[in-house]
């Protein structure tokens, strides 16, 4: 029997539902970054005494920075989610890219942005 080159339509069907629901809460995670990002939640210091201001200021900063390194990788995780359904769409999804082999269903279930089988992937960090 011939090695599978690539995933029946069913199969991509239940990647692309497993994606756009990944895709949802990633979203929603990203919007609520970015409100938190530029204050909307109004959390901020202008009731506090200029005291506990000095204080509350560094730590919002430092909290911003990690606010802000986190709504990016949330983005990079959206548009490799983005990707995932482009390469639905043109059914090259699931294919190694850099052994041409399938990546099993598994991985792809567990990391539906994959675009490296396991073992290319170790290899690269040799």
């Amino acid at each position: 029997m011939a090695e599978k080159t690539r995933y029946s339509d069913a199969e991509l069907e239940e990647f692309r539902a497993i994606i756009n629901e990944k895709l949802e809460l990633a979203q929603r995670d990203y919007d609520q970054l970015k409100r938190s990002i530029m204050n909307l939640d109004s959390n901020n210091t202008d009731d506090t005494s200029p005291t506990y201001k000095v204080l509350e200021e560094g730590a919002s900063t430092l909290s911003k920075e990690e606010t802000t390194r986190l709504a990016q990788r949330q983005l990079k995780f959206i548009q490799g989610l983005q990707g995932a359904l482009v390469r639905i769409e043109n059914k090259t999804y699931g294919i190694c890219r850099e052994t041409g082999k399938l990546i099993p269903a598994e991985r792809l279930r567990a990391v539906p942005h994959a675009t490296l089988s396991i073992e290319a992937k170790n290899e690269g960090k040799k």
